[in-house]
C-alpha cells in the first residue's frame, strides 16, 4: 500500500495594514524635531516645510498625521504635475511625498511652490535627501528649494528601535516574547526599514514552515539573510 501523501501547507501573504494615526507614532529623540513640527502647525517658521530623513525614518507617518489635522490631500512626487497642481492645492494644504533628484516634474514643482505662496496654502515635502543636495536643473526651483526650512529625522535609539519592533510585531498580530525582541535588537542594522523588514520575514516564514516566532527561528533566518 503506498503511503499517504501529506497535503502540503500553503503560505498566504495577506496584505498588513500599518497604522498611520498620532496614537500609532512612537516617538523619541531622533523623530522629536519632525513630531514638534506637525504638532505645531499651523504655527510654522514657513509655509512650506521640508521633511528628511531615511527610509523607515517615520516620514510618512508624520506627513499622515499632519495630513488628518490640516485637511492636507497627498501626492508622490513623481505623479506630481503642472496641470494637476491647482487641483491639489483645493483644500489650502499638501502633502508631497519622497522627493528625489531626477524623480519629479522640476516646473510642476516650482508652479506648486508658486501657487502656494499666491494662496496662502501650507506644503509640506519629504525626501531622503535635504533639498541642497539634490541636482536641480531649473535654477529659480533650486534657489526656492534652499529657501525652505528643513527638519530632518535621525535613525532610532535603542528604546525607539525596540518599541519598533514591538510595533511592526503588533500590526502583524505577531506574539513574541522578549528574548525575540532583544535579538533582533542587537542584529539588525538600526534603521525602521530593517526592523520591518526582519519582521515580514519572519512572519512569512513562521507561517510557511508552521512554526511559532522564537529566538530559533530568528537566529535562523537573519544567518541566512
Amino acid at each position: 500500500m503506498a503511503g499517504r501523501v501529506h497535503p502540503r501547507q500553503l503560505a498566504f501573504s495577506l496584505p498588513h495594514a500599518e497604522s498611520l494615526s498620532r496614537d500609532n507614532f512612537l516617538e523619541g529623540p531622533s523623530n522629536a524635531a519632525g513630531l514638534a513640527l506637525v504638532d505645531a502647525w499651523p504655527e510654522w517658521p514657513n509655509r512650506i516645510m521640508w521633511l528628511a530623513g531615511p527610509e523607515g525614518s517615520g516620514k510618512s507617518h508624520l506627513a499622515a498625521i499632519w495630513a488628518e489635522d490640516s485637511g492636507a490631500r497627498s501626492t508622490a512626487a513623481d505623479g506630481l504635475t503642472a496641470e494637476a497642481v491647482p487641483g491639489a492645492l483645493a483644500t489650502g494644504a499638501l502633502v508631497v511625498e519622497d522627493l528625489k533628484a531626477g524623480a519629479f516634474d522640476e516646473r510642476a514643482l516650482f508652479h506648486l511652490m508658486n501657487l502656494a505662496r499666491e494662496d496662502g496654502a501650507y506644503v509640506l515635502l519629504t525626501g531622503r535627501e535635504v533639498p541642497s543636495s539634490l541636482q536641480i536643473e531649473l535654477r529659480d526651483l533650486r534657489s526656492r528649494l534652499r529657501a525652505v526650512p528643513v527638519i530632518s529625522l535621525l535613525p532610532p535609539d535603542d528604546q525607539l528601535f525596540r518599541g519598533l519592533i514591538v510595533k511592526f510585531c503588533a500590526d502583524r498580530q505577531l506574539a513574541v516574547d522578549e528574548s525575540v525582541v532583544s535579538y533582533l535588537a542587537t542584529r539588525l542594522e538600526r534603521s525602521s526599514a530593517a526592523a520591518r523588514r526582519a519582521v515580514e520575514l519572519l512572519d512569512s516564514e513562521a507561517l510557511r514552515l508552521g512554526r511559532p516566532v522564537t529566538r530559533a527561528l530568528a537566529a535562523e533566518l537573519l544567518r541566512d539573510a
